[in-house]
């Protein structure tokens, strides 16, 4: 470079700029992030709020300023004055009723601080948006209408983040301006919520009144309320202390989220630090394996560090050559978490399909997925009285405790201590939809003290005592499909063939078996999970074993399917139309079904969802019984 180049006021004028961007953006890099949430009634100004936050924040493009102010003319909500909801109601649904559907988020800064704010929606319909929104966030602020008080959706609102272990709570008494800064409105709200807060747990709060349309008490001390002595809020939201020192406190611990394998000399496990901390040479614990081994080296992208801390991302390399893949935690050796299959937890039912007990679904926690049974409801939280109500089921929103039960152990947290490690979802099998959120409380004992017993004589020994290969034909159809017939004709070709087996017919295992079941929803799912459970036992014992069950719901099928070795379980599926069955009606049952004097009969008032991908496919159309068990013993024995 020139010195003419050097001595240049051009030059030196955006050297100094760019020393200036680059300072600004060091300094922005190391500001503390603060997550927070807006919650509250309908129309309680919560999107009013934030976008006063991010214009008053100057975090406004002049464009977005002029669409903003053109925007609030057409809609003239507010009288021609700017209508800050607008900037954060993104949706034209919203727009057009006012409300908040979505979770919005949105990213501002201050010099202090950085934010990400949550808009959730109002409506007691969108309960499961709010969950969402809050399942991340560090504080939450409730918003409530000076003109209205303590309403219900307040206190459901103020139930979920506490539930949901927000630590922080601001109390902001929205919409002064309309009640005249009257400081016994404002004090007679907060003796309101004080009192609701101490009856669920909520020690402490801090109550600001606002006006989030005139600005009161949001980023400057307001002269319309001299009476009030507290913070604004946005300098308590730039002062409050976000509690990762709790954190890091705690024993380590490392869900596993990718195993990093670029080439053959590197092996390393990436993950967020969900507590503690850890250095090379500190000796870990993988579970629920157990294995051990030392910290190698901590790896992350600006090269090898001697400590990682809680809510960090790192690679962390291990001194020997263990098992360990995604899902799979690393915890501290001397203070391992947890591992069990069976556990209370609190759901908050997020589906509009009601919760079917006894159902398997998917349970993501962290990284892990593994399939989960939920058990009936102990009982279902009133959030406005905390009472606990009798339920045999969960509907949209509603706030229950159930036991579940994993296919097997996982390692966890109670979520109180952890939200990482004990905050799962559930997800419905066949939708891929998620239907509930949940919070583990405990392992039930009974997890903890049953093992499995070691056995010398195995399911190889019995299968090769009778030589034959264990198996599984699962036949499932419309009732008067044929499954029966069938099946009854395929185990007499099986004893000529010396094969060993066993019957399980649908209509015979309720006279013994499930004499005890109905035939709701929740009653056929346990009738087919108590029938798998007997069939896997029979192939422990080497037997075929052939079953002829409507068994109507796929998810229902691929639990019994999930039991089974790889390869044991043929589905059949008996395609027989619902007119052609209902015909035949060899015991009447259509006819009492279509009478209404037979409730959930399946075809009739209860779905029955085909196979998608059987094994076997008998179209009753072209074959008859006989034809049928042919094809069904030569794809079992070639």
């Amino acid at each position: 470079m020139t010195d003419t180049a050097m001595t240049d006021p051009v030059y030196q004028t955006e050297a100094l700029l760019a020393e200036d961007i680059d300072a600004y953006l060091v300094a922005h890099q190391h500001k503390t992030m603060l997550r927070f949430i807006t919650c509250g009634s309908v129309d309680d100004g919560k999107s009013t709020l934030i976008g006063r936050l991010l214009y008053d924040s100057k975090m406004i493009f002049e464009d977005q300023l002029a669409a903003l102010e053109a925007d609030s003319k057409r809609v003239g909500t507010q009288g021609g004055e700017i209508d800050f909801a607008l900037l954060v109601d993104g949706l034209a649904a919203e727009r057009e009723q006012g409300i908040t559907i979505d979770v919005a988020y949105r990213f501002f800064a201050t010099e202090k601080r950085k934010f990400i704010v949550a808009d959730t929606p109002g409506h007691e319909q969108y309960t499961r948006n709010m969950v969402t929104g809050a399942s991340t966030t560090d504080l939450a602020v409730i918003l409530i209408d000076a003109r209205k008080g303590v309403l219900t959706q307040t206190r459901r609102h103020s139930y979920l983040v506490h539930l949901l272990g927000v630590r922080h709570l601001v109390l902001a008494v929205n919409k002064m301006d309309l009640v005249g800064y009257d400081q016994q409105v404002f004090d007679s709200i907060v003796a309101d919520y004080t009192d609701f807060a101490r009856s669920i747990g909520i020690d402490s709060f801090v109550p600001i009144p606002i006006s989030g349309l005139a600005g009161d008490n949001i980023t400057s001390r307001s002269a319309n309320t001299p009476w009030f002595e507290g913070p604004t809020l946005l300098a308590h939201l730039e002062e409050i202390e976000v509690d990762s020192g709790a954190d890091q406190a705690q024993p380590f611990r490392m869900p596993v989220q990718w195993v990093n394998r670029p080439n053959l000399d590197f092996r390393g496990f990436s993950g967020f630090v969900a507590s503690g901390a850890i250095r090379p040479g500190e000796a870990v614990r993988v579970l629920p394996s157990g294995k051990t081994s030392r910290v190698a080296r901590i790896v992350s992208l600006e090269g090898d560090r001697d400590l990682a801390v809680a809510g960090e991302s790192v690679t962390l390399t291990l001194a020997d050559e263990i098992d360990c893949s995604r899902g799979q935690v690393i915890v501290a050796a001397q203070s391992p978490l947890e591992v069990a299959d069976q556990f209370e937890t609190t759901l908050v039912w997020m589906d509009e399909a009601e919760m079917v007990p006894g159902r398997a679904y998917w349970l993501k926690i962290g990284a892990q997925t593994v399939s989960a049974t939920v058990h009936q409801p102990k009982y279902e939280v009133n959030v406005n009285t905390q009472e606990h109500l009798a339920a045999k089921t969960l509907d949209l929103n509603a706030i229950g405790v159930a036991n579940v039960t994993t296919d097997r152990e996982i390692p966890f947290a109670p979520y109180a201590e952890n939200r990482d490690l004990g905050g799962f979802i559930l997800i419905d099998k066949i939708t891929n939809q998620t239907v509930a959120a949940g919070m583990i409380h405990f392992a039930l004992r009974r997890a903890q003290n049953i093992h499995w017993q070691a056995t010398d004589i195995g399911r190889d020994h019995h299968a090769g005592m009778k030589h034959q290969k264990p198996a599984v034909l699962w036949l499932t159809g419309l009732s008067g499909s044929g499954k029966s017939t069938i099946a009854n004709i395929v185990e007499k070709k099986l004893a000529r063939m010396n094969r060993h087996t066993f019957l399980l017919d649908g209509d015979n295992v309720r006279h013994g078996l499930n004499k005890d079941l109905g035939f709701t929803e929740a009653d056929r799912i346990e009738n087919i999970r108590r029938v798998g459970e007997v069939a896997k036992l029979m192939t422990d014992a080497g037997l075929i074993v052939i079953t002829a069950f409507i068994s109507p719901f796929r998810s229902e099928r691929d639990m019994v399917r999930g039991m089974m070795q790889p390869g044991e379980f043929i589905e059949v599926f008996i395609d027989t139309p619902l007119e052609v069955a209902e015909a035949r009606d060899v015991k009447g049952l259509y006819a009492k079904a279509r009478a209404g004097q037979l409730k959930n009969f399946t075809g009739i008032d209860s779905p029955y969802e085909a196979p998608e991908n059987a094994e076997i496919r008998i179209d009753t159309s072209r074959m008859t019984p006989e034809e049928a068990a042919e094809v069904i013993v030569e794809r079992l024995v070639p």
